[in-house]
């Protein structure tokens, strides 16, 4: 975080302000995910750019759980197509923590479930 504005590389010599995706997203969406990625892709086929936003699950479990209980071991990915933003395509890549319980090493569970 630059000055209070969220930046993310974007290229290997260039950052870009996220700061507009917060009036995208559903209210609350990013106090529980962290933006990754942001790239404007095209499909060479159909001649169409699209976005493709990358969000990754903060390493934060919620609920009744008891945090000492569970440890955090790896992700679930998943990819969505949300709504167009000027007329482009939204490709959304999310990565869901999975938690495992220490104990009983077979029980896992993911925020929400």
């Amino acid at each position: 975080m630059i000055l209070g504005i969220k930046l993310i590389f974007v290229s290997k010599n260039r950052l870009m302000n996220t700061d507009f995706l917060t009036q995208i997203f559903p209210t609350g969406l990013l106090e529980h995910f962290r933006i990754t990625d942001f790239k404007e892709l095209g499909d060479v086929r159909d001649k169409m750019m699209f976005y493709e936003i990358h969000l990754e699950e903060n390493n934060v479990i919620l609920g009744d759980f008891d945090t000492s209980l569970y440890e955090s071991k790896g992700f679930t990915e998943i990819e969505l197509q949300d709504f167009p933003i000027r007329g482009r395509a939204v490709i959304l890549k999310i990565k869901r923590r999975r938690w495992r319980e220490k104990l009983d090493k077979s029980k896992i569970i993911r925020n929400g479930c």
